[in-house]
């Protein structure tokens, strides 16, 4: 054999070994070497995800909330038609377009009806009610930040009844703020009965609010919105689930309920001349001014009532038979408010009429929170809104009548700027007008006026009226989570418990520095740096105040401090 015929037989063989299945065996055993590492390192990952995922009891939460958001939604469901009931007495209907009633009803007992009711209501806030006052969305974000999201169930049901008494017998006030802390008081009993972690508990009572701005509104984005935004203040995926599937839920059932139309129904509308856009800034800043007037009212209102001792019951019969005096002149100011707020937004008003609609609505309003006869901003908020921008619409269709849109689109927009700059939240606020009445197609607009009225408010003011009321409580949580941090974690979180073999230590005088189990972090720190040690005997309370129980130490209580941040830092962002 020549080695031509040699190299020849080799080529065959080579190319023999190519096309055999020999080669492919080879191949994939080759691969499979290759690729295991990497598939091992990829279901091991897969794996410690899952666990990280069902350590944080998301499955839990998830069916928790598939539970949740249509018992919710039933509850918000049965408080309107509580309304209706203590409605009917006196109105004589059950209906929420309660303005044709108001106008048939004696003049007198428009004044008596709330003056009573607001004289009950007092009473019942003073001798059953913890802090002698309906509760309302600020409490939900204050037992979000400082108790672990623990209401107590007693004082949630009676707050919701007395707010549908109040509302039902004509307080200015909105029935949202109710209907969410309901929600919350729901979503606290069930917690209580769940071993969830201090995340989920935090999620579950953020999903529970969800559901509830979704049944009241029909409105489920908005209601993810505005749980993320009022109450969690913040955005992690980890808690997306839960409240869009307990806010998805109620929205069925509120839609099953009332229907899938927007809450008010508008004349069609469309932005007629990119030119308008300097006077949708310009409602921006108008809705501003009313905003921080409305919430200044409401400041000084509370100021002088607050001046002068009177028994509680007194004090919400004044504010009842402010609103009275008020409706018999303008039966529009009664109740919720939507009625009214819908003719605004179909052009009924004239611009005199509107206006002093403007002035009747924030006196009301003002009355009636300041006096505890009721409490929910968020209606007269949209009310004022949709007042405000009809008048401005009026006066800039005006102007120029054949490049201007309708007063409606005003109106709309109107609600959106006064209601985002009161309670500062301009994202969910944006979607609740968006949902309320189907009106997407003026988006851009709409943004521009809230995020202009929004921000001169909070230029103003510091604040949206949530904070405020918390702040009136000496709880600054809008300044930050570490705020709430400070205020949520106890002595007991930290301290080192005295053994029981040890001797009985006592202080050695009523004079000495000492920590009690109950007191906050804040306080810890602040005695730490006034006595100028790194550690303090901690007493107990339930004693003589007087023996020793424990000690803290000052790194340990900066350690807590530095974990619950981590914790927070953590939960804000996964």
């Amino acid at each position: 054999m020549t080695g031509k015929d040699v190299i020849q037989a080799v080529k065959d063989r080579l190319v023999a070994a190519l096309t055999t299945p020999y080669l492919f065996r080879n191949l994939r055993f080759w691969l499979r070497r290759q690729a295991a590492p990497k598939s091992r390192q990829l279901k091991d990952e897969f794996a410690t995800n899952i666990q990280l995922f069902a350590s944080e009891q998301q499955f839990t939460l998830w069916l928790v909330a598939l539970a949740l958001g249509p018992a919710i939604a039933y509850a918000a469901i049965g408080f309107r038609l509580l309304i209706g009931v203590f409605q009917t007495p006196w109105l004589f209907t059950a209906d929420e377009r309660i303005i044709a009633a108001a106008h048939a009803t004696p003049w007198w007992l428009l004044i008596l009806a709330p003056t009573c009711a607001g004289i009950v209501v007092g009473w019942a806030l003073d001798a059953y009610v913890p802090g002698k006052r309906a509760h309302s969305v600020a409490d939900v974000i204050e037992a979000k930040a400082l108790s672990d999201c623990h209401i107590d169930p007693k004082t949630g049901l009676l707050s919701a009844l007395l707010s549908a008494f109040a509302l039902g017998f004509g307080a200015s006030a909105g029935r949202e703020g109710p209907v969410v802390h309901l929600a919350a008081t729901l979503t606290s009993w069930l917690r209580d009965k769940l071993n969830l972690s201090r995340n989920a508990q935090r999620t579950l009572l953020a999903a529970g609010v969800a559901a509830a701005i979704s049944a009241s509104f029909n409105a489920p984005i908005a209601g993810v919105l505005f749980a993320h935004e009022v109450i969690l203040q913040h955005y992690a995926l980890r808690a997306f689930v839960p409240i869009v599937i307990a806010s998805a839920a109620a929205g069925v059932i509120a839609r099953l309920h009332f229907g899938n139309e927007a809450a008010f129904i508008i004349p069609n509308f469309e932005i007629v001349s990119n030119w308008e856009f300097p006077a949708f800034m310009i409602l921006g800043v108008v809705c501003a001014l009313v905003a921080i007037l409305f919430q200044l009212s409401i400041r000084a209102t509370e100021r002088v009532m607050w001046k002068i001792e009177m028994p509680l019951w007194l004090r919400a019969g004044i504010g009842g038979l402010a609103v009275g005096l008020i409706a018999v002149s303008f039966p529009q100011i009664l109740g919720v408010g939507y009625e009214a707020t819908d003719q605004a937004l179909s052009q009924h008003y004239s611009l005199s009429l509107l206006l002093m609609l403007i002035v009747a609505k924030t006196a009301a309003s003002s009355f009636t929170l300041a006096s505890r006869f009721a409490t929910g901003i968020f209606s007269p908020s949209l009310y004022l809104g949709a007042m405000t921008g009809a008048a401005f619409g009026l006066i800039a269709t005006a102007q120029v009548p054949d490049a201007s849109s309708s007063t409606s689109l005003y109106a709309i927009l109107g609600m959106g700027g006064v209601a985002a700059a009161v309670l500062s939240a301009p994202i969910s606020t944006t979607m609740i007008v968006f949902e309320l009445t189907g009106g997407f197609n003026m988006a851009i607009a709409l943004l521009i006026t809230i995020s202009i009225a929004t921000g001169l408010s909070h230029a103003f003011l510091g604040q949206g009226f949530f904070h405020w009321q918390l702040k009136k409580r000496g709880l600054f949580l809008h300044e930050g989570a570490h705020r709430a941090i400070l205020r949520r974690t106890r002595v007991s979180d930290f301290m080192t418990l005295q053994g029981e073999d040890d001797d009985v230590e006592q202080l050695n005088s009523p004079q000495d520095p000492f920590l009690k189990p109950d007191d906050n972090l804040e306080h810890a720190l602040r005695a730490f740096a006034r006595v100028g040690g790194a550690v303090l005997p901690v007493v107990d309370p339930e004693k003589d105040g007087q023996r020793i129980i424990g000690k803290a130490q000052r790194m340990a209580a900066l350690h807590a401090y530095n974990h619950a941040l981590v914790e927070a830092h953590v939960e804000e962002h996964r």
